[in-house]
């Protein structure tokens, strides 16, 4: 299942090392074969859903000290995340925090808080 972002959803900019994560239900069985038990589901510790969108991944912090060959209008720099939109998450509900966006419920969740991922397409 590959989710693209949607219209009511681009307004939306994720921040830093978070994703934006919609929630499936545990009993959602993937094409593979991945699924949460309902028992894992019913102690609510961890949940799955898909990526919808990323943020730009883990600020590199620039130097302080002024350089004068340096241009003054340098970039911030990132180092990427590893979740891509449409890969299936599975996370720590402790370490999401949870929205409600135009009728519907997600999940912001930092990198750190995501324990695996599927994606469909070869890695």
């Amino acid at each position: 299942m590959h989710i693209t972002t949607d219209n009511k959803l681009k307004k939306l900019i994720v921040v830093g090392d978070r994703v934006l994560i919609k929630p499936t239900s545990a009993n959602e069985r993937t094409e593979s074969g991945l699924y949460l038990p309902p028992g894992v589901a019913e102690k609510e510790k961890v949940q799955q859903g898909y990526v919808i969108k990323t943020g730009p991944g883990y600020a590199i912090p620039i130097p302080t000290e002024d350089e004068p060959w340096k241009q003054d209008d340098e970039k911030v720099k990132y180092i990427p995340l590893q979740a891509h939109e449409g890969d299936l998450a599975i996370f720590l509900v402790s370490g999401a925090t949870e929205v409600v966006y135009q009728g519907d419920k997600y999940f912001i969740v930092p990198q750190s808080a995501i324990l695996m991922l599927e994606r469909e397409e070869e890695l």
